[in-house]
């Protein structure tokens, strides 16, 4: 790794108009005091909840003074224009957005077409990755394994004999998912005809796209869920691999935010060959669907009989993952050899370097 530009002016926003708001919130305090202030000028920019764009003031206020920021990072402030940006400096934005309007290449568009460098990935990246129904289609077609699945419309919902249909092809345990949306919100379990369409009306409320897959595991032999981190552009490189051990039937947004029961083991307990096997296809997995800058790779360890690499499936990939005390992504990157203000360095490099190496081509 080398280092970027002695001085940069971080933008770091954060909060957003989606329904993880809070936790993009929560996420900004930790990567804003992370930022070394001597190397970088920072501008915390919060979005409001109906979409304004505001200088962060109290936060601005704490960073300047070099005192502590609160555990969430309050959004309020004067309103800026978010075009004007950039100024005399190299600028780098940093979006800690998580879910719709944040994570799905709309603000990635709106940076390309001001031609300002962005941490994470591009527009398509991070468009195909939100979306669950088209990540899965991408990672069919390289032949990436994951979980069976259906998608649906919500024009879907009013169909006699759906749920039986779900759960005859999928069951017989079922997660229900809105398509684009994040941090577990929205997604439930379920087991039965009731809990199919008690779950498909939840999801409804996100999203016209929903996701049903089949639910991997049972009480008896429960699935390991499994974590590892991705850093780099078209090079990219993978952390060691983590667990998370869920608290409740299965790793929820209570579980994640609220509760705080839920354990998480790094590194995992695996042997060798599936660590690697992990590594390696969380790594296929960001190629295959154009992430770059970061990504964290869910997956799963199927309790199924065979080898231990053939039970390894995909959940999804995160290509904005969150920062909070408890968030998986920085603490396997921890673990990893890189402490937190080095990978937020890293993560500003490898925006400077893929704005530069795209700059290159014709419009």
């Amino acid at each position: 790794m080398t280092s970027p530009p002695e001085r940069i002016r971080l933008v770091v926003l954060f909060g957003g108009r989606s329904a993880e708001h809070d936790v993009s919130r929560a996420s900004a305090s930790h990567v804003l005091s992370a930022i070394d202030p001597d190397r970088y000028e920072v501008v915390p920019v919060g979005i409001t909840r109906d979409g304004r764009w505001q200088l962060a003031e109290a936060a601005a206020e704490l960073l300047g003074a070099r005192r502590a920021l609160p555990a969430s990072v309050d959004v309020e402030g004067p309103q800026t224009d978010p075009l004007a940006l950039a100024g005399d400096l190299p600028t780098v934005v940093i979006p800690v957005l998580h879910g719709p309007n944040g994570e799905d290449g709309t603000v990635q568009g709106m940076l390309e077409l001001a031609g300002v460098a962005y941490v994470g990935a591009g527009v398509l990246g991070s468009s195909v990755a939100m979306d669950k129904a088209m990540a899965k289609t991408v990672l069919d077609a390289h032949g990436i394994p994951q979980p069976r699945w259906r998608q649906l419309l919500t024009s879907d919902l009013s169909r006699p004999g759906l749920a039986e249909e779900l759960l005859e092809d999928l069951g017989p345990v079922v997660f229900v998912k809105p398509a684009n949306m994040g941090s577990s919100i929205g997604v439930s379990r379920a087991t039965d005809v009731d809990g199919v369409l008690a779950g498909l009306e939840e999801a409804a409320r996100y999203d016209e796209r929903l996701v049903v897959e089949q639910g991997v595991g049972t009480p008896d032999e429960p699935v390991r869920e499994l974590e590892c981190g991705v850093l780099g552009n078209l090079s990219p490189q993978a952390s060691v691999v983590g667990e998370v051990i869920p608290a409740a039937e299965f790793y929820d947004y209570d579980d994640k935010y609220h509760d705080g029961a839920a354990r998480t083991v790094i590194p995992a307990e695996l042997d060798d060959e599936v660590s690697e096997h992990v590594r390696s296809l969380a790594i296929r997995t960001f190629r295959a669907l154009r992430a770059e800058g970061m990504a964290r790779v869910d997956v799963f360890l199927a309790p199924t009989p065979g080898p231990s690499v053939d039970r390894v499936l995909v959940n999804e990939i995160n290509t904005l993952p969150g920062f909070t005390p408890i968030s998986m992504f920085p603490k396997l990157w921890h673990a990893s050899g890189i402490d937190y203000p080095h990978l937020i360095d890293e993560l500003v490099r490898l925006a400077l370097e893929r704005h530069q190496r795209r700059s290159r081509f014709q419009a």
